[in-house]
């Protein structure tokens, strides 16, 4: 299995400048980076530290960050996806990562599945011919997400087959299915195709694996015998020194 780190975390202690962190990276042995705004990073620097390590960059999210439940927001969002798509194409990025938003009071789940799913339709018709795909995350809502309106894998991939869309597609969090008691075999048997990244934190305390209870080196096995062939975003916050957080990844 070929592994991403996540930027904000990984390597953020040992290098307050970002771009440094993709050269701490590729000393470290990873196979791509990560991050999640776009906005408030040099994107020149990046740009700079990716051309120079040759490591690349598998995503971040799409801006702005707002509720896709809500239909008021879908045209601010449809217009700044314009613009993330631009910065991934820079990059080379081909994912963007969306968040579903918050399950909005006084609306039904169905009127909110609705107007999320609408605007997906739309938004793979802006990502069409980009070489960039949309990838929608499942959050949990038992510790670090409540209120958030998608944190079932399963109804995730439900919206993914209603959209109908190459372009759009599902981020696999193994950490936020595991808090959720999601079995992956069930989840994800017969439609692992339509994942196109992965994320991986150990629970409890989202540190980095090995340091919880979660199963993480038999759902990564998992992955992989079925044919998974993306990376792992290692989306943890290291216990200690991010280098010595990622042994126990990276020699298993």
């Amino acid at each position: 299995m070929r592994y991403s780190a996540c930027l904000e975390w990984l390597f953020a202690a040992e290098a307050p400048v970002f771009a440094d962190r993709i050269r701490l990276a590729k000393k470290a042995g990873l196979d791509g980076v990560e991050f999640w705004l776009w906005s408030n990073k040099d994107i020149a620097a990046i740009r700079a530290a990716l051309d120079e390590t040759g490591l690349p960059l598998t995503g971040f999210v799409a801006e702005p960050m707002v509720p896709l439940t809500d239909p008021a927001k879908h045209a601010e969002f449809l217009e700044g996806l314009k613009r993330s798509i631009e910065i991934a194409q820079q990059l080379g990025a081909p994912m963007l990562i969306a968040q579903a938003g918050a399950d909005l009071p006084g609306r039904s789940r169905t009127e909110q599945r609705s107007a999320l799913t609408d605007c997906l339709r739309k938004a793979a018709d802006i990502l069409a011919g980009s070489g960039v795909v949309l990838a929608v995350e499942p959050l949990n809502t038992l510790v670090d997400h409540v209120g958030y309106f998608l944190p079932s894998t399963e109804e995730g991939l439900d919206i993914i087959d209603d959209v109908g869309r190459p372009e759009i597609r599902i981020l696999y969090d193994i950490y936020h299915s595991a808090v959720m008691d999601e079995q992956i075999a069930k989840v994800l048997d017969g439609r692992l195709d339509r994942i196109a990244h992965a994320h991986l934190a150990d629970m409890p305390g989202r540190h980095e694996p090995g340091t919880g209870r979660l199963d993480w080196q038999a759902r990564v096995g998992w992955l992989e015998a079925n044919g998974y062939r993306g990376m792992v975003g290692l989306e943890y916050k290291p216990s200690v020194a991010t280098e010595a957080s990622l042994k126990a990844v990276l020699a298993g």
